[in-house]
């Protein structure tokens, strides 16, 4: 094993994450969900607020799933959980397709949906790649999470083209196909689990736990930096996921085409995969509270762009760089602030809190439409909540966990003061 690790270089792990990540469940999931609503509104006579709800199913379901998720491969390592959910999601999928004429129903199958991808998500990958990667590990989470971006840009295009061709139920056996088809390659010869890494072990214990640098779970959860930490990912979740998956509908209602405002979404995709990519590079440079702030910050004045039609493509665009941002910071924030040890069951706790995210945003969004007719009810108590999300950022004080650079960059600075006086 020892010369295995050796031999593999991390940065194969980050393809193999990246390709993954395209069909994760929030390209799959969240960044389609506006593409069906109006054929299935159409077909079936369900409201906007009804439809949307099944995001929040698969956002709830999802939510209470990662937890499990993440200490299942605390202890039975990363590989071994990820194949089998890759082939569940992705037959959970296409199982959407033979949705009768019921909400219920529908709501159930995306739950289902929600409960078999909660492992197709970051968390595997970010716990890969997190053992694997220190000085450069902002990097190598922001380029796994582009993916996602990249996802959220081609995934509805495909989507769209299988609605517009073979109709909405077609689509949902095709997204199936597709996660299978991309998803099971990439874990089965990329992957690679923590115990293979020379990054996250002491030299004197490999085989356990016990070597990993990082605090319990229970330590972890009596820290006020998680519940905070908690907090600023359930507000952006809120508002990114609300927003996306409305984006389509609220260009439709300003007068773009279906296939024009699908296109535009493209935007969404790109933006994402930058700010991931932005994101990561910088917070291996700059203290990361400092970069989530200014992330958090670019909505404020997108949504106005966004919900008034002014400029579309900028509100699209500043979601996008938050949404980008988001998934990279609970990765990185929890190896740095909580360690590596439990690092499977802290990220699922705190990314259960941001897939809760799904289950609100949307349902407040098309809540807004239905009740008042207008999103932008919601768009403005939405923007004020990404400044309080900014706000909080810069409150989680510093690393508990720094690079092994900083570290002893810090040692040999003590060092040095001793030894002067």
């Amino acid at each position: 094993m020892k010369n295995r690790s050796q031999s593999v270089s991390p940065w194969w792990i980050v393809f193999g994450a990246t390709i993954s990540m395209l069909v994760a469940q929030g390209p799959i999931i969240v960044f389609t969900l506006g593409l069906f609503i109006a054929p299935i509104s159409d077909e079936l006579g369900w409201d906007r607020a009804n439809i949307s709800l099944a995001g929040g199913a698969a956002g709830l379901c999802s939510a209470l799933t990662v937890p499990i998720v993440g200490a299942l491969m605390d202890r039975w390592g990363i590989r071994r959980v990820l194949l089998p959910t890759v082939i569940a999601f992705g037959a959970s999928v296409a199982l959407i397709a033979f949705s009768s004429n019921s909400l219920p129903v529908f709501l159930a199958l995306y739950a289902l949906a929600g409960i078999v991808g909660a492992g197709q998500g970051p968390l595997g990958y970010a716990k890969s790649i997190s053992s694997w990667f220190d000085e450069k590990r902002g990097l190598a989470l922001g380029t796994t999470m582009a993916g996602i971006g990249i996802g959220a840009a081609l995934i509805p295009q495909y989507a769209q083209f299988l609605i517009g061709t073979f109709g909405w139920r077609a689509a949902y056996l095709g997204l199936g196909a597709l996660i299978i088809i991309v998803a099971l390659p990439s874990v089965f010869f990329f992957i690679r689990d923590p115990q293979e890494a020379p990054v996250s072990f002491e030299p004197e214990d490999r085989s356990s736990l016990r070597g990993i640098p990082g605090k319990e779970v229970s330590e972890a959860l009596k820290s006020f930096r998680f519940w905070l930490l908690a907090a600023i990912l359930m507000i952006v979740s809120v508002v990114t996921n609300g927003v996306v998956v409305h984006t389509v509908p609220i260009l439709t209602d300003h007068g773009y085409a279906a296939n024009q405002a699908a296109a535009l979404m493209i935007a969404v995709g790109l933006s994402t995969m930058g700010g991931r990519l932005l994101s990561g590079y910088l917070v291996d440079r700059i203290f990361a509270p400092y970069v989530a702030a200014f992330f958090f910050l670019l909505p404020c004045l997108g949504l106005y762009f966004l919900g008034s039609a002014t400029f579309p493509v900028l509100g699209i665009i500043s979601i996008g760089l938050a949404s980008g941002t988001e998934v990279d910071m609970i990765a990185f924030l929890t190896s740095r602030y909580f360690g590596l040890k439990r690092f499977g069951q802290l990220y699922g706790l705190l990314f259960a809190v941001f897939t809760a995210g799904p289950a609100i945003g949307p349902y407040l969004m098309g809540l807004s439409f239905v009740r008042l007719h207008s999103y932008v009810p919601a768009l403005i108590p939405f923007s004020i909540a990404m400044a309080v999300a900014s706000a909080l950022a810069l409150c989680l004080g510093p690393y508990t966990y720094p690079s092994r650079s900083r570290r002893e960059t810090k040692v040999y600075g003590q060092q040095e003061e001793v030894a002067t006086t």
